[in-house]
């Protein structure tokens, strides 16, 4: 097994995982049921929308923001959360994260205002950009790299996809049974059984002395909202607007600000080591281009189920169902797929399943039918998206040093909820296009068709990302070698 040269490693000692008299089932356990708290809140939201609408009084720009709120402080601080878990500890940081994310679940609950519940969503967000590393930290310090560790991956990646696709069922049914708070008030009793759990089962892992890169978390922070709030910005104001270009504009001197604060940074929030790998400089991008998409899918899909075909908030849900299902056999056939064909080849599978199911969905109009113009092109979207998401995080974090693993765990995390976030600012903007003369059911519908056509570009250049970048470094004889189990050439 070839080791990256050492000039790409970091000058702290790596962690060695853990020992087998750790209860790795029990941590395993307690990583798993957390990220699916975080995953769930982002999906569940959704199919709640139009009661968390009417019940508040949010107008239509205002309400992306319910999403945009928490995918934002997620996606900004991911890279803060992350380092600290290496400073401070990770065993600290999860339980710390646990905490927030479970009052600001309560808050939430309890809104009564727009203000509130953005606020709460904020703060929320907050919360999963210092637990979300944390777990996937605490993943690669607890199993060994090779099958133990493929097998644990799979599993963290496998609950994303199925959390997401379940939470809008839950959330349908919530909403329509129940309550949309009810989604937010159960991550009450999950989280504080989770925070016990972690203070017995989870040890406490190795520090590394130094200061948090608070310049570099402020700048990429701020960066990031003021370029997602231009976009939303520019669906509604046009792109002649003077507050949407200054916000764009400041957005991209920010992040320039930002490459150059890591470059000189003594402890950088994310080294630019870790980009030295064109496999996981692929797999960052890809991600990227893969949730912008599959929020796209969620978000406008739930959107046309309920205001243009006028399904209720639990059909909605349930039409979710062959994304759900599908996407669940597919992920927990990771695994022994990866060992048959390679990380690199299941992951271009996913992505050409998913392009095609993305563009037979875009074609989809008012007088749609269910089974053959959304059913169909959901399983192939589901199959898709199962195939997909644990060979990214496997390439993600694929010749990461334990020293970085909180750093490397972060990247994954903010590629992830910036894709999100850019995703649904980008695909809000594209459906201002061509409305001119549209109205009523016949706007909606147009707008859901540019937002899903936007959402199939993002997966054929993510898929093309994919061949240049992973598949096309792979040598035929590696191809069904885990990605897991294998170094990495740095460039």
């Amino acid at each position: 097994m070839r080791s990256p040269p050492q000039a790409s490693r970091p000058s702290s000692r790596a962690e060695k995982p853990l020992s087998h008299a750790v209860n790795k089932t029990a941590i395993l356990t307690i990583i798993l049921t957390s990220y699916v708290m975080l995953v769930l809140d982002t999906s569940i939201v959704l199919t709640g929308l139009p009661s968390i609408h009417r019940e508040l009084g949010f107008s239509d720009p205002e309400l992306a923001w319910v999403q945009s709120a928490y995918t934002l402080t997620f996606g900004g601080f991911l890279l803060l959360g992350a380092r600290a878990g290496d400073i401070l500890g990770r065993k600290r940081m999860l339980t710390i994260g646990l905490a927030l994310f479970t009052a600001s679940s309560l808050a939430i609950g309890l809104a009564e205002t727009p203000a509130w519940m953005i606020g709460a969503r904020a703060v929320q967000g907050f919360g999963g950009a210092i637990l979300a590393p944390a777990t996937l930290a605490l993943l690669q310090t607890t199993f060994a790299e090779g099958t133990e560790r493929t097998r644990a991956v799979s599993y963290y990646s496998a609950v994303a996809g199925i959390a997401a696709s379940v939470g809008l069922v839950l959330g349908g049914i919530l909403a329509e049974w129940l309550s949309w708070r009810v989604g937010f008030f159960i991550n009450l009793p999950i989280g504080l059984g989770m925070i016990l759990a972690a203070i017995r089962f989870v040890p406490e892992t190795g520090r590394q002395s130094g200061r948090l890169d608070i310049a570099g978390g402020l700048t990429s922070t701020i960066g990031m909202v003021a370029l997602v709030y231009g976009l939303i910005r520019s669906a509604t104001h046009g792109w002649h607007d003077s507050l949407t270009i200054g916000l764009i504009a400041t957005s991209l001197l920010l992040l320039v600000a930002f490459v150059a604060i890591e470059r000189n940074a003594r402890q950088p929030i994310m080294p630019l080591r870790l980009f030295a790998s064109r496999e996981r400089v692929g797999a960052y991008s890809a991600r990227m281009l893969f949730l912008g998409g599959m929020i796209g899918f969620f978000f406008f899909t739930t959107q046309f189920l309920q205001s243009v075909l006028g399904y209720s908030a639990a059909a909605t849900g349930l039409a979710f169902l062959p994304a759900t299902l599908v996407n669940f056999a597919s992920a927990m056939a990771v695994p022994q797929l990866t060992k048959r064909f390679g990380n690199a080849r299941l992951l271009a599978t996913g992505f050409v399943l998913t392009l095609v199911g993305m563009t037979w969905l875009s074609r989809v109009s008012a007088d749609a039918d269910y089974l053959s113009d959304i059913a169909l092109p959901m399983i192939l979207i589901g199959w898709g998206q199962g195939f997909v998401l644990s060979p990214l995080t496997a390439s993600g974090i694929s010749g990461v040093s334990g020293a970085d693993a909180g750093a490397a765990s972060g990247v994954v995390n903010v590629a992830h909820q910036l894709g999100n976030s850019l995703g649904l600012a980008i695909l809000v903007a594209v459906t201002a296009f061509g409305t001119s003369g549209l109205e009523g059911i016949q706007l909606l519908a147009h707008r859901v068709t540019m937002a899903l056509t936007g959402s199939a570009a993002m997966m054929a250049l993510a898929l093309v990302l994919v061949l240049a970048l992973i598949v096309r470094r792979r040598h035929p004889a590696s191809a069904i070698v885990p990605v897991a189990e294998e170094s990495v050439d740095v460039a």
